[in-house]
């Protein structure tokens, strides 16, 4: 079997002209792995909405319900950050869905990528930053209750600490929750994972790099995880306009091939979302995206899987 790769066409919802999250990247991400046959139609998979209840593994029933109907208030939406519509909505849940079956997957194959998913600002009773449900969370939840695994690390590299996720596993021994991330940068209030790593701005690629290999490998001789889940946002980028870190792309691509190379040569199998990423040149952006895939169809090879 060939790396499996999840995308659905509803990942992509309609925003308003100009708003400064860019849903085309996902379509856009999709289409530019198969134009440079780094998949095929074939490595594809769809995946399906979540039920309500797994949802609620993680969220409380009055917030999820409150986003499926619309009825959150101003205050709560405008912490969201997008315009609430059907179609997001859709987007929201269907991307939970592929962030699942990508777990699902991992653990049969070893690797899976998502084109979606690192909504890691998203709170039990409400959503933050452009997430609104928190797809790690909810899938290291669904795999708990499926007894499919019983520990899991998540690996958040995104430039934002994983605010929520930390908040949402703290006092959990069975989720391990390690956020690299930039130190002066949202959110302004921190939570606590079990390893947090602030770094400082406008930090490059060596550096950055030889940071994660200080901590990368001794937390999987500890904690031993059924299953690594690898938020690879590429907001660190110094062409990002939400970033303040400066890696290059060469420095995202080394990034993913060492998380994923050390994870599997030490045989732990990884689930990776493609987290933030903010900038103006769109093509960019997706290409930044496509790296974490690149990577992985590379290692995925490498390691025969």
């Amino acid at each position: 079997m060939d790396l499996p790769i999840i995308y659905h066409p509803d990942y992509v919802a309609a925003l308003p002209e100009g708003h400064r999250f860019p849903m085309p990247k996902f379509s856009k991400l999709h289409d530019m792995l198969l134009a440079d046959g780094v998949a095929t139609p074939e490595q594809i998979h769809a995946p399906e909405p979540p039920p309500q209840q797994w949802i609620e593994l993680v969220h409380t029933p009055e917030y999820a319900q409150a986003y499926y109907q619309g009825t959150l208030d101003a205050k709560a939406q405008r912490r969201i950050g997008l315009p609430w519509s059907p179609a997001l909505v859709k987007r929201t849940c269907r991307a939970v869905g592929g962030t699942i079956l990508t777990a699902q997957l991992a653990l049969n194959c070893g690797l899976a990528c998502n084109t979606a998913g690192g909504t890691h600002h998203a709170f039990p009773t409400y959503g933050s930053g452009f997430c609104i449900f928190n797809d790690l969370a909810i899938s290291a939840r669904v795999l708990q209750q499926l007894n499919l695994v019983q520990k899991i690390l998540i690996v958040d590299l995104d430039v934002h600490q994983g605010d929520g996720t930390a908040f949402i596993f703290q006092g959990d021994r069975s989720v391990f929750t390690f956020s690299m991330h930039c130190e002066v940068n949202f959110p302004g209030t921190k939570q606590q994972s079990d390893l947090d790593v602030p770094l400082p701005v406008g930090m490059e690629d060596d550096e950055y790099l030889q940071t994660l290999a200080n901590y990368l490998p001794d937390l999987l001789s500890e904690i031993k995880p059924d299953l690594v889940l690898y938020d690879a946002g590429v907001d660190p980028h110094a062409g990002d306009r939400l970033g303040k870190l400066s890696l290059t792309d060469t420095g995202i691509f080394r990034r993913e091939m060492q998380v994923l190379s050390t994870c599997l040569a030490a045989g732990y199998p990884v689930a990776c979302v493609i987290g933030g990423g903010y900038a103006d040149d769109l093509d960019s952006l997706v290409y930044r995206h496509s790296l974490l895939h690149r990577a992985a169809s590379e290692v995925y090879r490498q390691y025969r899987l």
